[in-house]
């Protein structure tokens, strides 16, 4: 039994990789995947790349090559659902591209030749990871320290289930993330891989986890210092979230 852990940024891997005691660096594809052991656990880990095409092509690989069991992807998202706001984390249940349009041939974001638009995750895997997102948002001070709480405004982060959107744009402007919400209403956040890795997972029948924490709301209104966020929170919720899920300790 295989566990894939995805990560979105370096950052966020090289915090992952720091956990690993026995990890071995393998090239594939132009990629590096790092094989290694957590909490018992065989993982493999590597960094998705940018964009639908790069997740998807890091997927298959980390698919066919390891005979990874289940995939668990994390990363920053930006926030345009109400009340999702950043420092909070989002465990999507469903993903969706949002840019995904062959009508009139197909309806607006069904994916041709799957008669679906919406990719599930896997419901008990999830599940297990809501928990140690729970209990990581919960005792956020113990893992990110009083300063990053107070920098960042942290003292109320909550951890929402639900739709996470994905495209291959970066998403940053106001009228950009209210078109969104107007057509996907009930769309939490947004990101540019996610969905990618799902419709890969689907089509080979490897269960799927997704966590995204919320570093921007999406719009013009956004001044969060990203790179500061990325080390201070982001990863450092990524590598709990992780030791918990795998530790059991949610």
């Amino acid at each position: 039994m295989t566990l894939a852990l995805v990560s979105a940024m370096p950052e966020e891997l090289q915090a992952v990789l720091d956990l690993l005691p026995d990890e071995q660096r393998i090239s594939l594809g132009g990629r590096s995947y790092w094989q290694g052991h957590l909490h018992g656990q065989t993982v493999v880990a590597v960094l998705s790349g940018i964009g639908k095409v790069a997740a998807a092509t890091t997927t298959a690989l980390l698919i066919q090559r390891f005979r990874v069991s289940r995939v668990l992807m994390t990363g920053v998202a930006g926030g345009i659902g109400p009340g999702v706001k950043v420092g909070d984390v989002v465990v999507a249940s469903e993903l969706l591209q949002h840019d995904l349009d062959a009508s009139p041939i197909f309806p607006r974001h069904e994916v041709p030749g799957y008669g679906l638009s919406r990719f599930k995750t896997d419901a008990a895997l999830s599940g297990q990871l809501a928990r140690a997102c729970g209990a990581t948002v919960r005792e956020a001070a113990a893992t990110l320290g009083a300063e990053a709480i107070e920098t960042f405004g942290l003292q109320s982060s909550r951890v929402h289930r639900g739709l996470l959107v994905t495209g291959d744009r970066f998403v940053s402007r106001t009228t950009e993330s209210e078109a969104l919400q107007r057509e996907l209403p009930d769309a939490l956040a947004v990101d540019m891989e996610s969905a990618a890795v799902a419709q890969v997972c689907a089509d080979f029948g490897v269960p799927l986890a997704v966590v995204r924490t919320i570093s921007d709301r999406a719009d013009d209104a956004a001044h969060v210092d990203f790179p500061r966020f990325l080390t201070q929170v982001a990863s450092r919720y990524s590598v709990a979230i992780v030791e918990r899920l795998l530790g059991g300790s949610a």
